[in-house]
């Protein structure tokens, strides 16, 4: 089976760390944003897959080259010299998509974070007939997004509400889906939404169903939701391989810490935490709702939360570092300094106190 993700443009959402590398290698969890994916797919039988990308493809996969012997999977680019939207890129990768068995293929916004249940997709389509699947994720507030509306007992997909003033259901687009080559022949090369205008199509003539996702959903794509989606993610470990979470006196609920990593005494970091690979934490550090990313350095009794400190940067002695502040590659904090919500840029020292969120450029 074959693959295509939806990499797109310059996921100026998450900028400062997209100044540094493309969105989808961004660290989430201690590894790649897309890593997470690929594995996933691995696992249920892909044997290639497709980055649909308009930006820094050599820098995707030289990266990939590596992961590529790793995994025994198959990593190609698909190059759009204009934003095609997100369907106009499934057009444009058709052949490396088409290799003449009939076999669906999967397709995936690549900064989507859930549990993949890639198997039971397979089953479920296969189950269907239809052409195409589309998973949905319950969400509490439809009216902020695209709703689909379907059958309850089929999930065959009876047609889209976009955000909703009235209730007509709590179901929305999870961005993961599984298509037959058929949808192929319905998509130009242009730009075009898959969302808008191709499965509408496809609901009319009675070919798209619905599944609905098991377990979490997370868009991570900007830093509040990457925040929000590392808990879900950590969540999720706790269940199903709680043997990968830190434990000790120094831990307090869900935390990721990569085995390379030193955290020095009398520490409490969590909960929500992941601390990536040759990390160093000083001693009496305070972490909590945050990432930091390799090779950074929290020194003593910092105080680090909701927030996320990107690679190679440090925290000083004595610093708080709080309220979404994003720190990007190589940067430096002073110590005793407070950051309430500072974005820095990459590459900066920060010698005096952020009060309020803004950019530090």
């Amino acid at each position: 089976m074959k693959a295509l993700i939806l990499v797109g443009g310059f996921g100026t959402r998450l900028r400062p760390l997209t100044l540094s590398v493309p969105k989808p290698l961004v660290d989430f969890g201690n590894k790649p944003m897309i890593l997470h994916q690929i594995e996933a797919l691995k696992e249920v039988g892909v044997t290639e897959v497709v980055l649909a990308i308009n930006y820094q493809p050599e820098v995707m996969l030289n990266f990939l080259k590596d992961f590529e012997s790793k995994l025994g999977i198959k990593i190609t680019c698909s190059q759009e010299t204009e934003p095609l939207g997100t369907a106009g890129p499934l057009a444009l990768a058709r052949d490396k998509l088409m290799d003449g068995s009939g076999d669906p293929f999967f397709v995936l916004n690549s900064d989507v974070i859930s549990e993949y249940p890639f198997a039971e997709l397979i089953e479920f389509h296969r189950a269907h007939g239809g052409e195409a699947t589309i998973m949905v994720t319950k969400v509490d507030e439809p009216s902020k997004y695209g709703v689909v509306v379907m059958e309850e007992g089929t999930g065959k997909v009876e047609r889209f509400v976009e955000k909703p003033k009235v209730f007509v259901g709590n179901k929305i687009n999870a961005g993961i889906y599984l298509l037959n080559p058929s949808v192929l022949d319905r998509i130009e090369l242009k730009p075009t939404s898959i969302e808008k205008e191709v499965f509408p199509r496809i609901a009319a003539d009675q070919g798209l169903f619905a599944m609905v996702l098991p377990g979490f959903w997370m868009d991570i794509g900007q830093p509040r939701d990457y925040i929000t989606g590392l808990r879900l993610y950590l969540d999720s470990l706790r269940k199903k391989v709680p043997a990968r979470l830190a434990s000790g006196a120094h831990v307090l609920g869900n935390v990721l810490v990569h085995e390379t990593a030193v955290i020095g005494e009398g520490c409490l970091i969590g909960p929500d935490v992941a601390v990536g690979p040759g990390c160093v934490v000083e001693a009496g550090v305070r972490l909590s709702r945050c990432t930091v990313m390799r090779g950074a350095r929290v020194k003593q009794h910092a105080c680090v939360s909701s927030s996320i400190i990107g690679w190679h940067s440090t925290v000083g002695k004595w610093a708080r570092v709080e309220n979404m502040t994003i720190l990007g590659e190589d940067v430096h904090v002073c110590d005793e300094i407070y950051s309430n919500g500072g974005v820095v840029l990459p590459h900066k020292e920060i010698k005096s106190s952020i009060l309020k969120p803004e950019i530090v450029m």
